[in-house]
């Protein structure tokens, strides 16, 4: 129902840090919520992932690209690596604005990292005199997860992401 002409921007990341950003992200708001580890799997022993979650859901991307690929042709959609728009916020901004045609105005000099969040920040927000960074939910710190729970993602996600790579 939306414009032909619509362009779709979708920041992506690891997938495995992204379901452990999504779950600290819960715990802030939910501390009572049970571990990640054993969200993560339907069954521990059996290792089988419990895919209904949605933190693990979402980083499934080939998935969610099979389905706009129904209605929007691959030159309408820009995928931005979450990890670049942290270590080269005007990299990515750059390639942003080149996919939307603008004049490339957001460059370096916007930025400054900011230590404690670790991430970029803008420098002077628009009307505003002072810098902005990202709110209080960003930049936590994230829990520590089991390492062969970790792997086990990783294992879990390859093929979704060799898949997305080739789509892409």
């Amino acid at each position: 129902a939306m414009s032909r002409d619509t362009k779709l921007i979708v920041v992506v990341r690891d997938p495995v840090t992204r379901a452990i950003s999504d779950y600290t992200q819960t715990l802030s708001k939910k501390p009572d919520i049970p571990s990640f580890e054993s969200l993560t799997f339907k069954n521990r022993t059996t290792g089988l992932i419990d895919t209904s979650w949605s933190a693990i859901q979402i980083g499934i991307y080939a998935k969610h690209l099979d389905n706009w690929l129904q209605y929007f042709p691959m030159g309408q959609i820009l995928f931005v690596s979450g990890e670049r728009l942290i270590s080269d916020p005007a990299g990515e901004l750059g390639r942003v604005q080149d996919f939307l045609g603008l004049k490339r105005i957001i460059t370096d000099k916007h930025f400054y990292f900011n230590q404690t969040k670790g991430f970029p920040c803008l420098k002077k927000a628009e009307g505003s005199s002072k810098p902005h960074c990202l709110g209080k939910t960003k930049g936590r710190t994230h829990p520590n997860i089991d390492p062969e729970v970790v792997q086990r993602l990783r294992d879990f996600y390859r093929p979704f992401n060799l898949k997305f790579y080739q789509m892409t």
